[in-house]
């Protein structure tokens, strides 16, 4: 990622078996800095004194030490600009110079570093000026050179611009374009693990989407098929007790079971052709204008059961519609379930800010019991949360008397209430 002005950039670890090439180049570039030096000093004093054999030795061991300084460049880049600065005034080495002034730029982080990196640079500027001058101004073997001073200084400051100004100016050039380079790899890296993260979420989303639908699709199976079935149920047993005594009566019941299940398929389909359906969701038929004809098809399964309906009618959403009416199914279906010859009153009660719809059973009593039908125990679960998914509260449990209510209340505005995403 991109680095603050002031943030000093971490130091590079570099070894030589673990860049050869680098470490070739850099040694081929100390010997022949080391050459230079030796000659180019051999060559400038030899003009003006008589060197002994021990002078050259020792002429060509700086020379050696100075040049050997930069297979260090990329390590400790300022170890051989210094090396150049102490040895500069004794001999003047172009390659050495020049290599170590641009490794110095090149490699130190900009511009957190600026000042040590221009700092460095002027003094091997006004060093190689200082020298060039010198050496121009010593006498020689030859004639005395007729230039004027001020073209001499002229001439040694053009001098140590080549030999300083380039180097520093390509090392920055190449410095900055390698930080670039490094900023668009690393923020690509981050792009691309921005985009995993989104693609991980969408994933998420769209498990948790698909566990809400079939969870959605498993509350409406219930509920069509519970209640149903639970009332064919009951007419079957009613007609096997009266088959023999009553015949027109058992007919009666078989008919009914007849019309029960055929309803009970046409709500499957209905819930199956959701299932197929891309865009569009067919008009929910359950609502609460339908609640007289639930009631009573359960009255013609020989519940006990009664209506009461309070308030003005108002509208609401097709899925408020839908759930308070499959609360009072899932009431009614609990009745004939677990209190079987009980009282049953089913309450629809419209209010300013909402409606409350509630089903409740006495006490069960009598010769006549539960139809011990089978309960998995997941129809009130499902209510609890379609109701509270809608913003409205859910209540079931056992009455003081031992009867049994189920109530919801809905609000007129709908909530939705989704969990946060984990």
């Amino acid at each position: 990622m991109s680095k603050s002005p002031g943030e000093r950039a971490p130091v590079r670890s570099f070894w030589w078996w673990e860049r050869p090439r680098s470490a070739l180049l850099d040694i081929g570039l100390a010997m022949l800095a080391a050459a230079e030096c030796s000659l180019s000093t051999i060559a400038f004093l030899s003009a003006r004194i008589e060197l002994t054999s021990a002078g050259l030795a020792g002429i060509a061991l700086l020379g050696a030490v100075a040049g050997g300084s930069l297979v260090l460049r990329r390590r400790w880049p300022a170890v051989p600009v210094l090396v150049t600065l102490v040895a500069m005034p004794g001999m003047l080495g172009v390659v050495l110079l020049v290599v170590s002034l641009y490794t110095l730029a090149a490699t130190w982080e900009w511009p957190s570093r600026r000042r040590r990196v221009v700092g460095l640079s002027a003094l091997a500027f006004a060093e190689a000026v200082t020298v060039m001058l010198v050496s121009l101004l010593l006498p020689g073997d030859s004639v005395a050179d007729p230039t004027p001073l001020w073209g001499q200084v002229l001439m040694s400051v053009l001098v140590a611009v080549g030999l300083t100004v380039p180097p520093v100016v390509t090392g920055l050039y190449v410095g900055a374009r390698r930080r670039l380079i490094e900023s668009l790899k690393d923020r690509a890296h981050g792009l691309e693990a921005e985009l995993d993260l989104l693609a991980e979420q969408a994933q998420e989303r769209a498990r948790r989407a698909r566990l809400e639908e079939r969870t959605r699709i498993a509350r409406e199976m219930h509920d069509v098929v519970a209640h149903r079935v639970s009332l064919m149920v009951v007419h079957a047993g009613a007609l096997e007790r009266i088959a023999a005594k009553d015949p027109a009566k058992a007919a009666q019941s078989a008919k009914l079971m007849g019309e029960v299940g055929r309803q009970a398929l046409n709500e499957l389909r209905e819930i199956l052709g959701v299932l197929r359906m891309d865009d569009e969701r067919p008009q929910e038929p359950d609502s609460l204008a339908a609640l007289p004809r639930l009631v009573d098809q359960s009255r013609a399964a020989g519940m006990a059961v009664t209506l009461t309906v309070s308030g003005s009618r108002q509208d609401f959403t097709g899925e408020a519609e839908q759930t308070a009416y499959r609360v009072v199914q899932e009431g009614l279906t609990n009745a004939h379930k677990h209190a079987g010859g009980a009282e049953v009153s089913v309450l629809l009660a419209y209010a300013p800010n909402g409606v409350r719809v509630s089903v409740v059973n006495a006490c069960p009593g009598g010769e006549r019991g539960a139809a011990k039908l089978p309960s998995g125990g997941n129809g009130l679960v499902g209510m609890r949360e379609r109701v509270i998914a809608l913003g409205g509260s859910f209540s079931a449990g056992p009455e003081a008397d031992g009867g049994f209510r189920v109530e919801a209340v809905l609000p007129s505005r709908l909530t939705v209430r989704a969990e946060p995403l984990r």
